[in-house]
């Protein structure tokens, strides 16, 4: 049984697939191409993918409007491929549930990195290093085994996978201040990008998910000039508490 991660790229320029598949197959990943969103579905319904390296720009139905769409119904990882460089681009990217994104052009070395580091964060995947368990904080429980954000009433909040390595850390370091690019490092397993904010957007998504009162919030603090501080004491459970 062929255990390599299974990655789906889809992009419409035959010159780019090409490319990209023999650099990924050259890794040892398993590779299906799609050229636009109906290819992508078809492949996704038939076959196991373990993470999704999507274009931006696409003929038919766009990268972004195929991101939130396989959002509403699976977790896999999105890596968003796209020409643009403006940082509206990136951050509407992962406002769709995008775990990462790669400006064009790029370099084989980066590409893989980043697939790695996003596969080491997969639902599916445990990372090593980190603890396994659960967290109880103010009213929710994160458990790290499952990758769940579970309510007081036992519900699930839905989470993308770069949403929950970002609460993990925080949760992993109560009442720190942690800079931006802290939390890319330790988050996204890469150094920062000069002016890179999308950890920005991620945090303003979680505040949505978990603060009471998400125009004051309480449990992920502002700190202006320095960065975030998560201020609940996480208290570990051991499995069956």
């Amino acid at each position: 049984m062929n255990e390599a991660p299974h990655i789906l790229l889809v992009e419409d320029h035959r010159e780019i697939r090409d490319l990209v598949q023999r650099v990924l197959q050259r890794e040892g990943f398993r590779v299906s191409l799609a050229a636009d969103g109906r290819a992508m579905r078809k492949l996704l319904a038939d076959n196991r993918i373990d993470l999704i390296l999507l274009d931006l720009m696409l003929p038919g139905e766009d990268g972004l409007s195929l991101c939130r769409s396989v959002r509403t119904e699976s977790r896999v990882p999105i890596i968003m491929l796209t020409a643009k460089g403006e940082e509206v681009d990136r951050v509407i990217g992962l406002e769709m549930g995008a775990d990462d994104y790669l400006p064009k052009p790029f370099g084989s070395r980066e590409l893989i990195a980043r697939i790695r580091a996003v596969l080491r964060r997969a639902p599916f995947v445990s990372e090593p290093g980190r603890q396994a368990g659960r967290y109880r904080f103010d009213r929710w429980v994160l458990d790290v085994e499952r990758r769940e954000l579970l309510g007081e009433d036992g519900v699930s909040v839905p989470l993308s996978s770069g949403e929950f390595d970002l609460l993990l850390v925080l949760v992993e370091r109560p009442q720190h201040v942690l800079s931006r690019e802290q939390l890319l490092d330790l988050a996204r397993g890469r150094n920062a990008a000069p002016l890179d904010r999308s950890i920005d957007t991620q945090i303003s998504r979680l505040r949505r998910k978990i603060e009471r009162d998400v125009s004051e919030p309480q449990l992920i603090k502002t700190i202006w000039g320095s960065g975030y501080m998560f201020t609940p004491a996480a208290e570990p459970l051991r499995r069956g508490d």
